[in-house]
Order: structure tokens, then sequence, then C-alpha cells
């Protein structure tokens, strides 16, 4: 799979450095990724004052390339150069249904000024929500997000959400056991979004800014199986069990039971896949029994826990 950054001159350093580098470590872990820079400019400075020599913008993309494109220092002044003008006259031509695209921070506007936001849910760093609102009137921006992602184009938030975006496409593309290698390599938690219907419980439900909530997630996830009473929870990480009962369904979009019973059927699932029989895989998963595993089961997921392939 290609994976293009394209860069216009004083490119917001992070934007790039921190996915490129996400993107990086899959690779090593094993992605099949094939990383480009390529730009309008042959010299392209960041926001650092470092200048790199890239490779000028392709004159055909290869399908399911994805392609990513980064904010910038000032958008007001530097979206209106020629080089950037370049730049969004190249996404009109190449960005089809064929072909991935991702933005970090700023580098939405780009995509807005090519009208591919059109029609779509995306998001941008929250001091210039509304000004990619005025820009693309026919989009549906969202504030307050990590990253939306929306058909075949994603967009994230500002500079370092950038690379939670890169995690989510590695867990994409690349398979969640990657993306959970890289994101413990980058010490970062894996936040996904929301809206995406094919998320991994074992991903799901960071898509929040909340450090409390997070420690207590990483709890649960880390045993499962365990019994965790919300007072022993709250203790863990600092706070009163009312406080974070309100604060895990608030930040996290679902309660504190919930969580862990989800996480304990993705175990079941995996125990199950293993070939180890239903009583046991219950057992293992931390129910008192199968009945028990079964009437959590039918909350969450279609079909008996006892057919193969579920």
């Amino acid at each position: 799979m290609d994976i293009w950054f394209l860069l216009t001159p004083r490119y917001m350093a992070l934007d790039f450095v921190g996915p490129a580098e996400a993107l990086r470590m899959a690779i090593e872990e094993g992605a099949p990724f094939r990383l480009h820079v390529a730009g309008p400019a042959r010299e392209c400075v960041s926001s650092l004052g470092l200048v790199s020599c890239i490779d000028p913008l392709p004159e055909a993309l290869a399908e399911g390339s994805l392609v990513l494109l980064c904010g910038t220092v000032d958008e007001d002044e530097d979206y209106a150069t020629p080089e950037a003008q370049q730049l969004v006259a190249w996404l009109r031509q190449h960005i089809t249904p064929q072909v991935q695209l991702a933005t970090v921070c700023s580098g939405a506007l780009l995509a807005g000024m090519a009208g591919l936001l059109d029609g779509r849910s995306c998001t941008t760093h929250h001091s210039i929500v509304d000004k990619l609102a005025a820009l693309a009137p026919a989009a549906r921006v969202l504030d307050n997000r990590i990253f939306v992602e929306d058909g075949n184009i994603a967009t994230s938030a500002g500079i370092t959400t950038g690379m939670d975006l890169a995690l989510a496409l590695i867990e994409r593309h690349a398979g969640a056991d990657i993306a959970a290698r890289v994101a413990r390599r980058l010490v970062l938690y894996m936040r996904r979004s929301g809206d995406d219907p094919q998320l991994s419980p074992w991903l799901a439900y960071r898509n929040h800014l909340h450090p409390a909530v997070h420690r207590a997630q990483d709890l649960i996830a880390r045993e499962p199986a365990q019994r965790w009473p919300v007072e022993d929870l709250a203790g863990r990480v600092h706070l009163s069990p009312r406080h974070l009962t309100r604060l895990f369904r608030e930040q996290a979009g679902v309660g504190i039971v919930e969580y862990q019973q989800r996480l304990r059927i993705s175990l079941v699932r995996q125990l199950l896949q293993q070939g180890v029989s239903v009583e046991r895989a219950a057992e293992g998963a931390g129910f008192g029994s199968a009945r028990d595993m079964r009437r959590v089961w039918s909350k969450y997921l279609p079909g008996s826990p006892g057919r193969p392939g579920l």
C-alpha cells in the first residue's frame, strides 16, 4: 500500500513527523506500507526551519493509495501561495473514491478548498473549525473530535491527533495487533472514533482525553476477567466512585460494567477461536458460568457462542 505525505512550504513539523513515525514503526512491525514524501516545491521548509528535499507530486496514484495532508504555520498566508494552489488543483484531479485521503490539523482546509469535504462529516483544529465551516459550507464540520472518518476521507484535529489517526489507519490496514504494538512503542493511548461500527472493543471508547478514565480503562483491559468493583477502580485512579462512574460514561460514552462486559465477550471469542470449550472460555473470561456468558453475549453479539467461527 502506497502512502503519500504531501507537504506545502511551512508545514507543521509534528503534523508530518508524528504520523510518519507511527507508520514507519508499523512497517517495522510487518505492515505492508510504502512511504513517500512529495509536494509542489522541491525544497520544502518546515515550521522549524528545516528544509527537506522531496519528490514532485505524483502523476498518478495506484488504487488503494493513501494521501496525507499536514497543517501549516499560518493557513491564511501559506494556503494562498502558488504552491498550495497547485496542490489543491492536484487534489481535485487525483482524489477519487479509489484513493483514501487523510488530513491533520489545518490540512483539512486544503481538502475543503478542493471541494473534497462536501457532504461529508469532518473536523480540524478547534481554532479553525469556523474557518473550515465557512470554506466548505456543504461539509458537516464537527467540533471536539479527535478525528472523523467518512467514506474514503478522514480528518483529524490539531497536531498530535494525527498520531491517533495514524494508529487508526494502521489498525484498519495492518490489523489491531500491529496497531497495538506501535501504540506501545509510542507510549500512546489507542483512541478511535466513536462512530466506527467495526471497532474492536480493545481499541474502542478511547475517543476522549481524560487521563483518569484512560487509566481506569487500562486497568480493566489488562485484567478483564478480574472483578472490578467501582470502589476499587476509583481508588486506583484517585477519584470517588460516584465521580468515576459519571466521568466514565461522559467521556467514554459507555458505562463501566458494559465496557468490561464487552472486553470479556471479546476474550471469550478469542478463546473459542483457540479451540477452548464454551464452558472453559466463559470461566477464562471471568464469567460465573456459561449461562451467564451467553446472557451477556446476546446483549452485544448475534448468534450463539457455541457456533463455530463466531
